[in-house]
């Protein structure tokens, strides 16, 4: 497919060959190639009229939160409402290896299967954050086709995993019943940028859930007081409430949050301001990526490359001093 038939599928297809130009569009923005790259540039430019108008909701949390399950229950809830759901699943990918299982649409399988929704499972291929390097992209794929929500799920890490907060409209971590004392409630990471906490698997130890809601409520209270300025201020206080997404116990409470969330932050300002400094990292991300990729395919970078590392490794040169002597090549 051209990228100009892959945005009339998308913006105009029917259901089967819109997903089917959704899926070329994600591949063509995921790929390496110089001449790949170049048409995909042409097509994102081409879709951006055309988003804009979605929820963007990230979803991170330990492996073994439930995140597949939740997203699950949260997507059919959504549909039986009217809305169009796509989940970006990012998977980990193996250090060794370098494949990854992407099995999150066997985890969602009801979802997965519903004419109203779509799922995208990529590779995290090394990116660091919980997401891939192509989810904004991908993201605003979905939104062109349509979707009024877009849920990423990260790859469920721990605590460094952050880069979603700055790609949604609202970061949700989940957390599970007695997974940790008060200090751990408090510790940064994560926690300092969730605008809303759920408590997933609450059904199991219902005690340990509410012990688990009430520290992390006070250590969000902490948190707000002398750590993120935006959840200081006299607009949203992030919220913490317990649910069962196995049994689908309080999807309908999670959902009456992130409207409120929604609603408050758009008739304040903060929703639109959020996007602008998210479109402006985006750009220096993208810089950064680029830099990096040019430097490693300079002439004279590539010539001194493979000596300057084998000193590096044999103890004849300091790594700071060849990292200095390759950016001069490359200057």
């Amino acid at each position: 497919m051209t990228p100009e038939q892959i945005l009339a599928g998308i913006v105009q297809g029917t259901s089967a060959a819109q997903r089917r130009a959704m899926a070329k569009a994600i591949t063509l923005l995921e790929s390496t190639r110089a001449d790949h790259r170049t048409q995909a540039d042409a097509l994102l430019t081409a879709l951006l009229p055309h988003t804009g108008r979605s929820l963007r909701l990230g979803i991170s949390g330990v492996p073994g939160v439930g995140k597949s399950t939740f997203i699950e229950a949260l997507g059919l809830h959504l549909i039986a409402q009217g809305h169009r759901v796509a989940v970006l699943a990012i998977d980990p990918s193996s250090s060794v290896s370098g494949g990854s299982i992407l099995g999150d649409k066997t985890r969602m399988e009801h979802l997965s299967v519903h004419e109203s929704a779509y799922i995208r499972p990529s590779p995290s291929s090394g990116t660091l954050g919980g997401v891939a390097e192509k989810t904004r992209e991908a993201m605003l794929v979905c939104e062109a086709a349509g979707y009024d929500v877009v849920i990423v799920e990260t790859v469920g890490v721990g605590q460094s995993e952050t880069a979603v907060h700055g790609m949604t409209d609202m970061f949700c971590l989940l957390q599970l019943p007695n997974a940790g004392d008060d200090l751990q409630a408090i510790k940064k990471g994560v926690m300092e940028l969730a605008d809303l906490v759920v408590i997933n698997k609450a059904d199991i130890d219902p005690d340990a859930a509410t012990r688990a809601r009430a520290q992390i409520t006070s250590s969000l209270r902490l948190l707000g007081m002398h750590g993120n300025p935006e959840h200081g201020s006299a607009f949203w206080q992030p919220q913490v409430i317990q649910m069962s997404a196995l049994h689908g116990q309080g999807v309908d409470s999670f959902w009456a949050a992130v409207s409120q969330y929604r609603d408050l932050q758009t008739a304040n300002g903060r929703l639109g301001v959020r996007r602008q400094q998210q479109a402006r990292a985006w750009m220096w991300e993208r810089i950064d990526a680029g830099l990096k990729q040019r430097f490693r395919e300079h002439p004279k970078v590539r010539e001194a490359l493979e000596s300057t590392g084998r000193a590096v490794i044999e103890g004849r040169l300091p790594a700071s001093t060849a990292a200095r002597q390759l950016l001069e090549l490359f200057d």
